[in-house]
Parts: C-alpha cells; sequence; structure tokens
C-alpha cells in the first residue's frame, strides 16, 4: 500500500469506526435468535425478514447517489469503495420499501424544527427527500461547476460536499448532506442479507465479527484481535 492510500485508508477506518452504526448493532443482536448454535447464525428463509426488491430510484439518480457514496466512502487498497459495497442497492431498497414511505412516523403535523434529541422533524418522506435532494444536488453543480457532479475532477467534488456540510448550499443542502452520510455508513455495516456491505468489507474493515451468538470466551480481551471471520446471516454477499 503506498503512502497516500496508507493514509486514504487510515482516515476512512475513523471515519467509519466512529460512525453511529446502529445496522452492526442490529446486526449483533439478530444473532441472539439463534441460541443453540454459537457460531452458525444462518437463519431459515422462512426466518428472514422480507426484502424489497423492487427500485425507486431512477438510472441517472443510481449514478448520481453512487458518484457521491463513492467520495464518502472510496475505495482503496484496504477496502471497498460504497458503491461496489453496494451501499447503493442497499438504499435503493430502503426507499422502496416502509422506510422510503416513512410508514412508521406520525406525519399529520403540526411540523417545527425539533432539537437534536428529537432527530428528523421534516413533514417529507425519505423518497421525497432524495428526490428532491439529488435535483437540487445536480442542479447547483451544473450551475456552478458547468457539469453534473458525477463528471466532474474528484477534488471539486469533494470541495462540493464539503460546502454542502458545511451549509453553505443552505439548510436543506446541508440536512439532505447529513441524510446521506448516515445512509452510505449504514448501508457499508448492514449485515449483507440487505444488500450492502458486500463480501462483509465494513465488517472485516473495523474488525467486527458480525452476527454471532455471544461472545463470552472474548468478553475478557477488550480492543483485542480476537481473529475472528465475520458470520452474516446467511450466506449472501
Amino acid at each position: 500500500m503506498n503512502r497516500k492510500n496508507e493514509k486514504s485508508a487510515l482516515g476512512r477506518r475513523k471515519f467509519l469506526a466512529l460512525a453511529p452504526t446502529g445496522a452492526v448493532a442490529a446486526a449483533a443482536g439478530a444473532a441472539l435468535l439463534d441460541s443453540e448454535t454459537r457460531h452458525d447464525t444462518r437463519l431459515s428463509q422462512d426466518a428472514l425478514p422480507p426484502l424489497v426488491a423492487d427500485s425507486y430510484l431512477t438510472d441517472a439518480e443510481k449514478a448520481l447517489v453512487s458518484a457521491v457514496f463513492d467520495r464518502l466512502i472510496p475505495a482503496d487498497d484496504a477496502a471497498l469503495g460504497a458503491s461496489d459495497a453496494g451501499c447503493v442497492a442497499f438504499l435503493d431498497r430502503q426507499l422502496a420499501g416502509p422506510w422510503g414511505l416513512a410508514a412508521t412516523r406520525y406525519r399529520a403535523g403540526p411540523f417545527k424544527p425539533g432539537t437534536p434529541e428529537q432527530g428528523d422533524q421534516s413533514p417529507f418522506t425519505p423518497r421525497e427527500r432524495y428526490r428532491s435532494g439529488l435535483k437540487a444536488l445536480e442542479t447547483r453543480c451544473t450551475k456552478s461547476e458547468g457539469k453534473g457532479f458525477a463528471q466532474i475532477a474528484p477534488e471539486r467534488q469533494d470541495a462540493f460536499l464539503q460546502d454542502m456540510e458545511a451549509g453553505r448550499h443552505g439548510p436543506d443542502g446541508k440536512a439532505f448532506f447529513e441524510m446521506m452520510l448516515q445512509n452510505v455508513r449504514e448501508g457499508y455495516f448492514a449485515d449483507p442479507l440487505y444488500g450492502g456491505n458486500k463480501g462483509m468489507t465494513g465488517w472485516k474493515l473495523v474488525g467486527f465479527p458480525g452476527a454471532r451468538y455471544d461472545y463470552r470466551a472474548e468478553i475478557d480481551r477488550p480492543g483485542a484481535d480476537l481473529g475472528l471471520a465475520p458470520i452474516s446471516l446467511m450466506d449472501r454477499g
């Protein structure tokens, strides 16, 4: 690994390790479904949660999301980049399903700005936020750069995203950046069952052993390399 790639890998490893990865915690919790087998927690087809195979994003939107995600989690010698790891497919499945429709959220209003502890208070569904957010991103990029986001140089893509993160594209741009950042992290760490984390690349990068029943034999070794290969809920990815 050359020095440039080494720096990138270390920076990304820190970025991912500090991410609020609820998907990882969910995968670990799901392992409790198998109380009989310590190291084989793969579920039968009947026990698996239903997957949404439909697609919501258009081909153009998928290409744009792929370009953004690959700047947030780029490929290097250490691991796959976001799109190769399936993060776009993960997001598309989520948008096509109940999460994309905000099916479990109260949406009758009134809608007012909330505190950070209250979380997202948007009146729009994730589907609506992605459709309008991607359109606004591409329009702004084309106006400022003369090209679409996927066509500009990587350093210009980074600068554009940094401006979004800093709020220089307005509060809606900042909120959409934060949403994309959270979703790419989820896709990179979710069990491969859900379309992302191909080959368990995210788990291998941070040393997460996957969906195992328990860690009683390793509980007295905090921070140690356990030497355990990650296990998915099923042989997939």
